[in-house]
């Protein structure tokens, strides 16, 4: 199956870094089954910790279903379960930002 890859930044609050990172080595089960049933693989997250900023990657099927993950009852149950420790929009979602590939090497 064929993917692409995917990179986008998302924005941590100011001294949550150790928060957000014990939640997510406590991923829901659920969460994680619903991200892989998307299409999504391969999914990292690095912080900039001098300007807050979370950096993630991941791999996507080109057949992927993630334009359907914000409507899923598991998705927002997560993203409320964030939303103290991000930025995030007025819509209830964190603020996502996709970062364009600029350069690549197999």
């Amino acid at each position: 199956m064929s993917t692409e890859k995917v990179a986008f930044r998302m924005f941590l609050i100011p001294g949550c870094a150790a928060e957000y990172q014990r939640r997510h080595a406590a991923i829901w089960p659920e969460l994680s089954a619903l991200l892989r049933a998307a299409g999504v693989s391969d999914y990292s997250i690095y912080l900039d910790q001098e300007h807050h900023v979370l950096f993630a990657t991941l791999r996507r099927s080109r057949a992927h279903g993630m334009d359907a993950l914000p409507a899923h009852p598991v998705m927002r149950r997560w993203w409320a379960h964030m939303a103290d420790i991000m930025r995030y929009g007025t819509d209830g979602t964190p603020i996502v930002e996709p970062l364009p590939c600029m350069f690549h090497m197999d």
